[in-house]
């Protein structure tokens, strides 16, 4: 088992030797702290965009199906009217230039996996940048927008916001609920308190602080032809290999599982790099993978390679309280 997969195990599990940690956490939630307080207290360069901005981010290391849940915003924005943009941090991309607008045409290693899928996907005006002000900047002066969506961008606060929405994996919550490095907390829990929306990825049902989302499979899609099949395309029982280089790989696992599929593992780093040789797996069987992973794949699979779409359902009560904040944050746009 690699370090970074014991010291997440420690995180949601317990291990005595964290508390080890403590006078390094004790540091890090002092910086964090005062990030968050110069930002309440207006002190340094704060950008306020001229339209709304909706961040879309977690307090948790690893993933919590912000991607999916960006994916469900996009579109029911533009059901509103709305003309929506995105701006991301591109982690991982290497773009020549910053900031830089993320087009479907161009790779994962210039874009940044998640960027290109979402751009890929929707088709709508995204904006890489470490710098998410100068992102929104460089998106507004290319785009007439009505409405900016931050993916993650909870920490970054040299950008205002109107709305935020804080992601938790729901089987997984918040750990043992310390800040780095002895738990998995970007900010302390108490941060849970400031923010507009909290929703939790796979609840059964809504709580009484926050809401709940699923996240749906609804198709087979071929790396190579772009070909869609339905679910049952594998039949029970299938044995497959599965492919997941999220922050979270045991969730896409169990997600095979639950269709009747017998997966054979493979989790590799969040935002891994992949080659032919890496993914050679034995003995020969169909490959299914996310389709974060396969935006970088595509160039060099093999004709059984396939990635499951999956969109983010959330919860009736979310739904209808979202279009309440639309509502307020752009009542010239939206009319009664």
């Amino acid at each position: 088992m690699a370090m970074s997969d014991r010291l997440l195990a420690a995180w949601y599990e317990g291990h005595p030797a964290l508390n080890l940690l403590r006078p390094l956490e004790w540091l890090y939630r002092r910086v964090v702290d005062g990030k968050r307080r110069r930002f309440l207290d207006g002190e340094g360069a704060i950008y306020q965009a001229p339209v709304p901005v909706v961040v879309v981010g977690n307090i948790t290391v690893g993933g919590t199906g912000k991607t999916p849940m960006i994916l469900w915003l996009i579109e029911h924005c533009r059901r509103s009217g709305l003309r929506v943009g995105v701006v991301s941090r591109g982690y991982g991309a290497r773009p020549p230039a910053l900031p830089w607008r993320v087009e479907a045409d161009q790779g994962a290693d210039v874009a940044g996996d998640e960027p290109l899928l979402i751009v890929r996907r929707t088709g709508v005006p995204l904006m890489i940048d470490p710098d998410r002000s100068a992102a929104v900047k460089a998106l507004l002066e290319s785009e007439p927008l009505d409405l900016i969506l931050s993916d993650d961008g909870m920490q970054h606060y040299r950008l205002a916001r109107d709305l935020e929405l804080v992601l938790i994996d729901a089987a997984r919550g918040l750990g043992n609920r310390r800040c780095l490095p002895a738990g998995p907390l970007r900010e302390p829990v108490e941060r849970l308190q400031s923010v507009d929306g909290v929703l939790y990825n796979g609840a059964a049902a809504d709580r009484d602080d926050g809401f709940a989302f699923r996240l749906q499979p609804t198709a087979l899609v071929n790396l190579r032809s772009g070909e869609r099949r339905p679910l049952d395309h594998f039949p029970a029982g299938q044995a497959l290999h599965a492919v997941a280089g999220i922050g979270n790989p045991q969730r896409f696992f169990n997600t095979l599982e639950a269709l009747d599929w017998r997966p054979v593992p493979h989790a590799f780093a969040d935002h891994a790099e992949y080659s032919v040789q890496a993914l050679n797996f034995t003995p020969s069987l169909p490959l299914v993978m996310t389709e974060k992973d396969a935006v970088k794949c595509r160039a060099f699979a093999a004709a059984d390679w396939w990635y499951l779409a999956v969109d983010a359902v959330p919860s009736p009560a979310f739904v209808a309280w979202f279009d309440t904040q639309l509502m307020r944050l752009l009542p010239d746009r939206l009319l009664p």
